[in-house]
């Protein structure tokens, strides 16, 4: 670590969260109950995930779920479509919320829901011809969208961030409260 950046996230950290508010024992970041780091993080996260949603409806016209269908349903090797309970947890999204989206993309032509051929009671969910056209035609907004959005990224620090998102979503997957879904 450059001198500097160590000054410099030490001013970071200080103006973050009160020295109270973290112990650095070890390396991992311990927090007392008025949340710090950790709570002004996941605000963020919080926050940036709704602006994501927002610009993508503004700038493209679609829902960022929708979005995310596409480019699930458009990857290699997925041209015969998934079942929709791998879509679900691909996507990380509710049955509902799948649903629902699901639904719209039907009715826009986007998506087909086809009986599975090693399973007829299951269905696939299969990117339509007119849906392949409309992810090539996002394509560019696509890439312009990440470019302005990244704009104050280097490589690194793009790199360095899908690593520590990768963890933080491995490390949440495997929360187990003592108490459940409800305190009381």
């Amino acid at each position: 670590m450059r001198p500097d950046s160590a000054v410099i996230q030490g001013a970071v950290a200080s103006e973050l969260c009160a020295e109270s508010d973290v112990d650095h024992t070890g390396d991992q970041m311990i927090v007392n109950e008025s949340g710090g780091i950790p709570n002004r993080l996941f605000f963020r996260l919080f926050q940036t995930g709704n602006i994501l949603q927002r610009q993508v409806q503004n700038e493209m016209g679609i829902s960022a779920v929708q979005w995310a269908v596409l480019g699930a349903l458009s990857r290699e090797g997925y041209n015969e479509g998934t079942s929709f309970n791998q879509l679900k947890n691909y996507l990380h999204v509710s049955r509902q919320s799948l649903d629902g989206v699901l639904k719209r993309m039907e009715r826009d032509y986007h998506v087909v829901r086809v009986p599975d051929p090693q399973d007829r009671r299951a269905r696939l969910v299969v990117l339509t011809d007119s849906g392949r056209e409309f992810w090539e035609q996002l394509q560019g907004a696509i890439a312009d969208f990440y470019q302005q959005a990244l704009q104050g990224f280097s490589f690194d620090d793009g790199v360095s961030l899908l690593h520590l998102l990768k963890k933080l979503q491995h490390d949440m997957t495997n929360i187990s409260l003592p108490f459940g879904r409800n305190p009381d």
